[in-house]
């Protein structure tokens, strides 16, 4: 997930690992699950962080839509509206990286965010269904009774592919996001750094820098509640978005709705958006841009390639249309 190595080397080092990681796991227990509205925490008061009188880039909810949420009959999963509007997206910080740059503004149509990234207990729903496979592991980083113990049914997923992502938001009537969606959900229209403002990860607003050690309860921090209300949008696991990775897109990318790059033949990356519990400064800004290897559908089903990467770090939440 980090960029710190050449893209040929990275595709080889997956492509050998992959083949010799065995199947996942058909008869993973998973235990029943009731669909539960995902709460929604009392919005924060803004917090000026930069120093100055001028609020415009702190956790703020002056872009917060009039459209009441919504909860999703298949899983629970309370949804946001993100109304029609601009993003300004890419780095514009210091700490901004090659993969980040041109800075663009990006019109985007409305659309619908998840509240919160996807529990294990709402993952369970879709793999009862026969939709879902189980997670490619059941433990998380510390735990080793993590996917289908009750206790963390409220954790979000990980352990789960590209391909299953897709699959499980297909199954709850939704869509991964786009990249650009994903960004504009976590920044509105301002130049914030982070999801609450301008203030760098810490114990209160974020599951990061490694404090915790491993995941936690979703929606667990309301300081980090981004202006449209979504939670974790930085730390607590990388989140898939629907986009192929390519270093360079942002230099020819539309300037409203874009879906990212084709995948040129080769090209199986996918991009993770938000960092994780592990990250800090650096991975969990908003214009921040990760990748793993996505679906090979040039394998077969027997093969772990078909379906990509995954990882004790990466998981998920969905977007619909409007």
């Amino acid at each position: 997930m980090k960029k710190l190595i050449p893209l040929i080397f990275l595709l080889i080092l997956a492509a050998c690992q992959s083949a010799v990681t065995p199947p996942p796991s058909t008869t993973t227990p998973v235990p029943e699950y009731t669909p539960a509205q995902t709460p929604i925490p009392p919005t924060p008061e803004p917090i000026n962080t930069s120093g100055t009188s001028d609020t415009s880039a702190t956790s703020d909810t002056s872009n917060t839509s009039a459209t009441p949420p919504k909860i999703s009959p298949k899983d629970g999963m309370t949804q946001l509206f993100v109304p029609a509007g601009l993003v300004k997206m890419g780095g514009m910080d210091i700490l901004m990286e090659n993969d980040e740059l041109p800075a663009h503004d990006v019109t985007l149509d409305a659309f619908w965010i998840d509240q919160v990234e996807v529990t294990n207990g709402m993952y369970a729903l879709c793999v009862n269904a026969g939709i879902c496979r189980p997670p490619v592991k059941v433990n998380s980083d510390n735990r080793g009774d993590y996917f289908g113990s009750p206790e963390f049914k409220d954790y979000p997923v990980v352990y789960v592919t590209w391909y299953d992502a897709n699959a499980y938001c297909g199954w709850a009537e939704r869509r991964l996001p786009t990249e650009a969606e994903w960004e504009r959900a976590a920044r509105s229209d301002d130049m914030r750094n982070y999801p609450w403002g301008n203030e760098p990860p810490n114990a209160e607003n974020s599951n990061s820098n490694n404090i915790v050690g491993d995941t936690t309860r979703v929606g667990s921090y309301a300081l980090g509640a981004s202006p449209f209300g979504a939670l974790d949008m930085g730390g607590n696991v990388w989140e898939w978005v629907a986009d192929f990775y390519q270093l360079k897109y942002y230099a020819d990318s539309p300037s409203a709705n874009p879906t990212g790059p084709d995948s040129g033949g080769l090209n199986h990356l996918r991009v993770i958006r938000g960092g994780s519990y592990q990250d800090g400064l650096i991975e969990l800004r908003t214009s921040n841009r990760g990748y793993e290897v996505g679906p090979d559908s040039t394998k077969f089903p027997n093969d772990p390639a078909y379906y990509g990467r995954s990882s004790v770090k990466i998981g998920f939440r969905c977007a619909a249309d409007d």
